[in-house]
């Protein structure tokens, strides 16, 4: 399970890439939104859950499906289009210091030297593999990629927290997935009606293979088996594998003929697996210090 998570996860990106852009992004990322919803709405039909929301917890959930699921992902979609999924990943590695960043700014939680420290290193490692892009390949394009990266991946660290208070709340992660993924939907709905997109639909193996690894597996098998890992190996250990994304994403970019598996690339995603590994790890080994 824990393979299948880190598979699934890390490779999110190389998948976008792949589905091609034959297809709006806005609608892609719209259909695998909606088919997740429908398969999490079926999830709460058929096991009925407790931890049913209240009202006031309802601008939480939509505050969850907005920024985590929806806008979030939308720029880390645009990103893949201007720079390598292998540095998405990269930057998105980095919620393991946004995260916790967001954590204590809005529900007060410590927050650990360590994780500072070890954010700066991934820092690092981003900056390894962006240095032999400088001046060279780094065009005004793959800086606005960069940055829709960046902004995709704090706005996922505030999804986070929004998510950390509905589960400090009680309320069950299949319901508020539900949610999420509703309120998703609808935004992206709305902004392709917006925009004044005519629909569209890629029928190509490539395209569909895409959209159902994306939906069935990166956002619905591998959360389900996340959340097993977490009732089997505490949430400690299971988050871990977020450590480990910028490494397999890396490997997926090499795979595809993305990206040049330089020493720069190699070294990059080791110093951000290294730092990401201290940023999640350093509050648990102080705790167990002062025992």
């Amino acid at each position: 399970m824990y393979l299948v998570c880190l598979l699934a996860w890390g490779l999110n990106f190389i998948a976008i890439k792949i589905q091609g852009q034959n297809v709006p992004l806005e609608q892609s990322l719209l259909y695998r939104l909606a088919f997740t919803a429908m398969v999490f709405i079926a999830l709460v039909t058929f096991l009925k859950p407790g931890g049913k929301p209240g009202r006031k917890d309802w601008s939480y959930l939509a505050a969850f499906g907005v920024l985590n699921l929806s806008m979030s992902y939308l720029l880390l979609y645009y990103a893949t289009t201007w720079i390598s999924a292998a540095l998405v990943t990269l930057v998105f590695s980095l919620k393991t210091i946004g995260t916790p960043l967001a954590l204590r700014l809005f529900l007060k939680q410590d927050l650990h030297p360590t994780v500072l420290v070890g954010g700066l290193i991934g820092v690092c490692g981003v900056g390894l593999v962006l240095y032999p892009m400088l001046g060279q390949t780094m065009t005004g394009a793959a800086w606005t990629g960069l940055g829709f990266a960046v902004l995709g991946m704090l706005l996922t660290s505030v999804g986070d927290a929004c998510s950390a208070r509905n589960a400090r709340v009680g309320i069950h992660p299949l319901r508020a997935n539900a949610i999420g993924f509703c309120v998703a939907t609808v935004l992206l709905a709305v902004l392709c009606a917006f925009q004044g997109q005519r629909w569209q639909f890629d029928m190509s193996a490539r395209y569909v293979g895409a959209l159902l690894y994306l939906t069935l597996v990166a956002s619905c098998l591998a959360w389900l088996f996340y959340l097993k890992l977490v009732e089997r190996i505490g949430a400690a250990a299971s988050s871990y594998m977020v450590a480990l994304f910028p490494a397999v994403g890396g490997i997926g970019s090499v795979v595809i003929g993305e990206s040049e598996p330089t020493l720069y690339l190699v070294v990059g995603c080791l110093v951000s697996c290294i730092g990401a590994t201290i940023a999640l790890g350093g509050g648990h080994l102080l705790a167990y210090a002062r025992r």
